[in-house]
Formats: C-alpha cells, structure tokens, sequence
C-alpha cells in the first residue's frame, strides 16, 4: 500500500517482535513533503538569539526530519520538496541522499535562496517547525494520509485564518498527530486533557489521533479505545525535531503493519519505541543530526524494562 505524511510531511504503509519491541520487516514507501532548510542552532543553551555568541548549522524542516528518522530506523522513505538553487539546497539534497532518502523529487528554483531559521533554545519557547501542504491529491490517489499541523502562528496573517488553513484538510487524513497547545488552538481555548474536548476534533474516517506531551509521552485516540503511554525522562538540550522523531517512529511502525491501530496492546508498545525516538532526539543539538538509529532506540527500550 502506499501512505503520505504531511506536516505537512507524509506517510504510508510491518510488526513487533517476539519480545514486544518494534521490528521493521518489508515496509511500504513513506513519502514526505513539504520544507527543507537549514537550522542555525546556538552553541549554547539558554540564551536569547542575540546573546548567543555562535550558532552550528543544521538540516532541518518537519518534512525532511520525518523522512530522514524513518529511514534511520530501517524503514523505506522519499522526500518531496523545493528548495534554493544553492549550495545549501545542493548540500540539504546530498544530506537526504546519505541518509538513504530517496531526494528524486526534489526540485531547486533559481528564483528562491533555501531557507534558513535561527533556533532559540530558551526552556520557555519550546521549538517547533511548521509547514501545511495540499494532500488531498495524494488522498484521492489512495494513499493513507498522515497529517501534523505544527502550528506556528507567526507564519499566518491571523489566528482565524490558521485555524481555517489547518482544519481544512483535517478530514482527509487517516492519522493525526498534534500537540496540545495545537488542540487548545484548535477548540478556542478549551482544556486540551480532557478527552471530551479531543474527541470532538475526530472525523468519520481517522483511525487514530495521537497527542505529544513532551517529556510526559502521548496519548492515544482511535475509534475504539484510549489511552497514555508515558514517555522516557531524558535532560533536554535541543527541542528541535523531537515531535518529528515521534512521528518518524510512529510511521516506520506502521508502514510495516497499519493493523497496529487495531490493536491497543500493540499499539501501546509501538508508541513506547515513538516516545524513545522523540526522548533521544533531545539530547543532542539540531533535529536531523539528533535522529535515532533503530539499535540506540531500542538499546534505550531494553535498559528500561531490565
């Protein structure tokens, strides 16, 4: 089957082991589209953009930090996207490339210089990356839709017009990943814990929701059950990308056996390896740099249940 993910980003669709952790088996193509660029990340923590004395470069975009964690984690993944006919839109393609990203689609305009976005690491302004693309195409294809809204207001000329551009292909997708500032975003206010309120962001068609909290791990919504799955506790040094590692651990798992979302034992297991790829993410700076391989994952999986 084939599946997108968009952030936009995108997703499509194999099992858990014998032991209970996460094993990528033959998975389907995740193809991811949306924003590439680069991320300049302070050299030290805590610090105002002016105050920080020098910053490291850093591929990032919610898209590309999707596609590159999927295929770190073993699984099969492309990136569709344009950037700048620039050293920096050739060196974020050579990056895709040697991390096993299929880059055929992605497209350079001379027109446009690739992005680039200084990073603040300042503990009160948690770091979020942003792009919402047109799915509905690759819906009408047949493809499962995985969609995170990544809200960031500032790229919108008002709150009412973000809320209308993200709920407007809400009901296309199949998986939705959101934070929960994005659900109090979403309800005007309402209390993004109780699970009354995030019910009523279900559609007809999703077969599963899922909730990011941070350190304290995700809940889980699917037609027929609910529930929280605790996150591991790490010391945080760069947010940057940690959602986007949840995600890239969530999609490996399910571009390899979409009957997951079936199955709540299974699925809290698949979510436990999620919230260990978005834990390890933190600890180092920059978001694709920091992306777990599948063996750190699950090396950090084991020494919790030992």
């Amino acid at each position: 089957m084939a599946a997108l993910y968009s952030t936009s980003s995108c997703f499509c669709a194999k099992a858990l082991s014998v032991d209970g952790l996460p094993e990528i088996m033959d998975s389907s193509l995740v193809v991811c589209f949306g924003e590439m660029l680069i991320d300049f990340v302070p050299t030290i923590s805590g610090l105002s953009l002016a105050e920080a004395p020098a910053f490291k470069k850093a591929p990032g975009g919610a898209p590309a930090n999707v596609a590159v964690g999927i295929a770190r984690l073993g699984g099969s993944s492309a990136f569709i996207g344009k950037v700048g006919e620039d050293e920096f839109g050739y060196m974020l393609a050579d990056i895709l490339k040697e991390n096993n990203v299929n880059n055929g689609g992605m497209r350079f305009d001379p027109g446009a210089r690739t992005a680039l976005a200084f990073v603040t690491l300042r503990s009160d302004d948690p770091c979020k990356s942003a792009h919402i693309a047109a799915a509905k195409a690759a819906k009408d294809a047949g493809v499962v839709l995985s969609y995170d809204p990544n809200l960031r207001l500032p790229l919108w000329p008002s709150a009412e017009s973000a809320r209308k551009g993200i709920l407007s292909i809400w009901d296309t997708a199949d998986i939705i990943k959101v934070s929960e500032e994005e659900i109090s975003f979403l309800t005007q206010g309402e209390d993004p814990y109780d699970d009354a309120v995030v019910r009523k962001l279900f559609h007809p068609n999703l077969k599963l929701l899922l909730v990011t909290e941070g350190a304290d791990g995700c809940r889980y919504y699917t037609q027929e059950f609910s529930g929280k799955v605790k996150g591991l506790k790490v010391e945080a040094v760069d947010t940057t990308g940690a959602g986007d590692a949840f995600v890239a651990g969530t999609l490996s798992q399910l571009a390899s056996d979409l009957s997951l979302i079936q199955d709540e034992d299974r699925l809290r297991n698949a979510l436990k390896f999620s919230n260990v790829c978005g834990a390890l993410t933190v600890t180092e700076r920059g978001a694709i740099p920091a992306l777990p391989t599948r063996e750190a994952v699950v090396n950090a999986l084991l020494k919790t249940v030992a």
